[in-house]
C-alpha cells in the first residue's frame, strides 16, 4: 500500500495516515519486519499534535512500538527504521492518542463557527530529521439530529489550527472507520486490538459492532472485559448478542454477572438459546459439563457422508468441533437419543458420498459423564488424539460435547493473553523525547 508520501519543499514530507495504515517496515538492509498498524500522537493544548512513533504489527498480529526517531525515511510503500524493534508489546499511555484507533471519526467544531466535521483522514509532516507533527485534517462537515451526528458530505483539508476540540469527542465517537478496517480479521485478533484501546473507545466500538461479530468477540476477550462490555449494552441488545454465542461462552459469561442481571437477560433470550444455557449453568466450571458446548455436529446413522459434508462446511462451526461428528438416535437436539459412536472427518472424506454413516462409525471412542474433572478430559484428549469429546448423561443421551480449546482456555493461566509488562517510564521518555 502506497505511504502517500508527497514533498513539501524545505518543510520535509507528507503523509497522510490512512494510506500509512499497512506499510510495509524495512529494516536498512531490505528485509521486512512488519506492517504499520497506527501512529502514536500527543495532543496538546496548544500547538499541532507531535507524532511520537508507530505502532507496528509483526508476527501473530503482535503490535511493539517504534519511536519515529528510528525511522529514517518514509516511502511509497515502505518505511525504513533503523534496525532491530523492541519485540515487548505496545502498551498505549494515557497521553497518547492512536491516529487510525481514536482519531479517525472523531467530531471536532471549526474555530470559524461553521459548525462540527468529523475527521477522516489526518496529515503528518516531517518538520526536523526526529520530529513530526500532524499539520492538516482531512475532514467531512456533519450535522447534528436528535440522535447524534449524521454525516453532511462535504470534504475539506484544514489546518489542527482551524479546529477545536481535538484531544476530546463531542458526544458518542463514530466507529465506521476501525470497524470497516478490520472486518476481514479473524475475532481474536479483533478482540485484541478492543483489550488495547482505552476503555471508552473500546465501548463505543463493541457499541457499534454488529451482534455476529460482537458475540465472537466477547467469546474470545478475557471475561471481565466481556462483562464490562456486555453491560454497557441495552438488556435487549445485550440478549440478542448472548442468542449468537456458543452456549458454553454465554453460559461462562451469564456466571460472571449477577443473579438478578443474568436471570433478566435469560428472560430476553430467544427461549430455545436460554434454556442450553440454563442447562449449562447448573454445572461446575472445569467440569466436561461446565465446559461443553450443547451443539456440537451430530446425525443419525441413517445419513451419509456427504449429508456429514455438508454440515461441517457450515462457518459457524468452531474447527475443533467440525472434526468429529457424533451419531446418534434421533431427536437429533440435545439431550438426544442413545449415543453410537464418532466419525472423525478425516475418515468421511476417504468413503463414496453416497456411503451411511452408520457403517462407518467408530464405537470404540467413549463419551464423558458431564461431571468428568478437566484431568480426565485432558488425558483423553491426549490418549486418542481427539479434538473433542462427547458428553452423555446416565441413559446415553448425548448433551454436548467439549473441544480441544475450551480445555485450553481452563487449563492457560487467567492472563495468557497479556503476558507482557507495561511500559516503563524511561520508555515513555524515548516516546517523548526520541
Amino acid at each position: 500500500m502506497s505511504a502517500g508520501t508527497e514533498k513539501l519543499g524545505t518543510r520535509g514530507t507528507r503523509v497522510f495516515v490512512a494510506k500509512l495504515a499497512g506499510t510495509g517496515v524495512f529494516d536498512p538492509i531490505g528485509d521486512q519486519v512488519g506492517r504499520v498498524y497506527d501512529v502514536v500522537s500527543i495532543i496538546r493544548v496548544t500547538g499541532a499534535p507531535q507524532v511520537v512513533g508507530l505502532v507496528v504489527e509483526v508476527t501473530n498480529r503482535r503490535r511493539v512500538f517504534v519511536p519515529i526517531s528510528r525511522v529514517t525515511a518514509i516511502k511509497p510503500g515502505a518505511v525504513i527504521t533503523t534496525g532491530l524493534l523492541n519485540m515487548r508489546r505496545f502498551h498505549q499511555r494515557n497521553v497518547e492518542t492512536l491516529i487510525v484507533s481514536q482519531l479517525f471519526d472523531r467530531v471536532v467544531r471549526m474555530r470559524d463557527g461553521s459548525g462540527p466535521v468529523r475527521i477522516r483522514d489526518v496529515a503528518m509532516e516531517q518538520r526536523m530529521p526526529r520530529e513530526w507533527r500532524v499539520t492538516e485534517l482531512f475532514v467531512e462537515r456533519v450535522t447534528k439530529s436528535t440522535f447524534g451526528f449524521k454525516r453532511g458530505g462535504e470534504t475539506l483539508l484544514v489546518s489542527t489550527a482551524d479546529v477545536a476540540g481535538m484531544a476530546s469527542q463531542i458526544g458518542v465517537q463514530d466507529a465506521s472507520s476501525l470497524i470497516a478496517a478490520t472486518h476481514d480479521m479473524k475475532a481474536a485478533d479483533l478482540a485484541d486490538i478492543l483489550r488495547d484501546l482505552p476503555e471508552e473507545r473500546m465501548h463505543e466500538v463493541a457499541a457499534q459492532l454488529p451482534d455476529e461479530r460482537l458475540a465472537d468477540v466477547l467469546e474470545e476477550l478475557p471475561d471481565d472485559y466481556s462483562v464490562a462490555i456486555l453491560s454497557t449494552l441495552q438488556a435487549k441488545r445485550a440478549a440478542d448478542v448472548l442468542d449468537v454465542m456458543q452456549p458454553d461462552d454465554a453460559a461462562d459469561l451469564m456466571s460472571e454477572l449477577s443473579p438478578r442481571t443474568a436471570q433478566n437477560l435469560l428472560n430476553l433470550m430467544e427461549p430455545e438459546e436460554a434454556e442450553d444455557v440454563r442447562r449449562l449453568m447448573v454445572y461446575e466450571d472445569d467440569t466436561a459439563g461446565g465446559l461443553m458446548t450443547t451443539e456440537p455436529v451430530i446425525l443419525p446413522p441413517d445419513a451419509t457422508v456427504a449429508q456429514l459434508l455438508a454440515n461441517v462446511r457450515n462457518e459457524d462451526i468452531p474447527p475443533a468441533l467440525a472434526a468429529l461428528v457424533i451419531i446418534a438416535r434421533p431427536p437429533l437436539e440435545t439431550p438426544t437419543g442413545k449415543f453410537i459412536g464418532v466419525i472423525h472427518i478425516q475418515q468421511a472424506l476417504r468413503e463414496p458420498p453416497q456411503t451411511l454413516l452408520g457403517t462407518i462409525v467408530d464405537t470404540d471412542i467413549e463419551a464423558v459423564d458431564p461431571e468428568e474433572s478437566i484431568s480426565a478430559l485432558t488425558r483423553i484428549l491426549a490418549m486418542y488424539n481427539l479434538t473433542a469429546v462427547p458428553v452423555v448423561d446416565d441413559l446415553g443421551h448425548v448433551l454436548g460435547a467439549v473441544s480441544v480449546d475450551d480445555v485450553l482456555d481452563n487449563l492457560l493461566p487467567p492472563d495468557w493473553r497479556d503476558q507482557d509488562a507495561e511500559v516503563t517510564e524511561a520508555e515513555m521518555e524515548e516516546r517523548l523525547n526520541g
